[in-house]
């Protein structure tokens, strides 16, 4: 009977490790994204960017919708790391954000999202256009 609990107990430091080891693994990569948005009431996003991950480049699609107050249009241009990724398909996913902005001319952006595979953006960026907007947002990311 102790041998069992014995066991049991290691399997699960085993386990409990292997886990540990796998996000120890976990890398962090460069995101550059251009999104253009535009709306009154429901409104949509699309654009492309880039991942530099492990001294390569990944072309990616931005597309998305909000739903809440949308008026105007604009463009954003975020910059930022990506982290907690294993391979570059990890970064592609939907990431969802409810927020309140207003950009007249220019304006400062700053945001961290989480996708499904637990991919983590901290994109800081510049937007420029009319937008006003307090709604709930969403962004999926493709790869090309």
């Amino acid at each position: 009977m102790k041998i069992a609990s014995t066991f049991r107990a290691a399997l699960v430091a085993i386990v409990a490790l292997a886990g540990l080891s796998t996000s120890a693994m976990a890398d962090g990569g460069f995101v550059t994204l251009t999104i253009y948005k535009a709306g009154w009431i429901i409104g949509g996003s699309g654009g492309s960017g880039v991942l530099n991950f492990r001294a390569r480049s990944y072309g990616l699609s931005t597309g998305g919708l909000d739903y809440g107050l949308v008026f105007g249009g604009s463009k954003t241009v975020l910059r930022g790391r990506v982290s907690n990724i294993n391979r570059p398909s990890d970064v592609a996913g939907v990431y969802g954000a409810a927020g309140a902005g207003l950009a007249i001319g220019r304006g400062a952006r700053a945001i961290v999202l989480t996708n499904q595979k637990g991919a983590v953006l901290e994109l800081t960026g510049s937007q420029v256009g009319l937008m006003a907007n307090a709604d709930l947002s969403g962004l999926a990311i493709t790869m090309r």
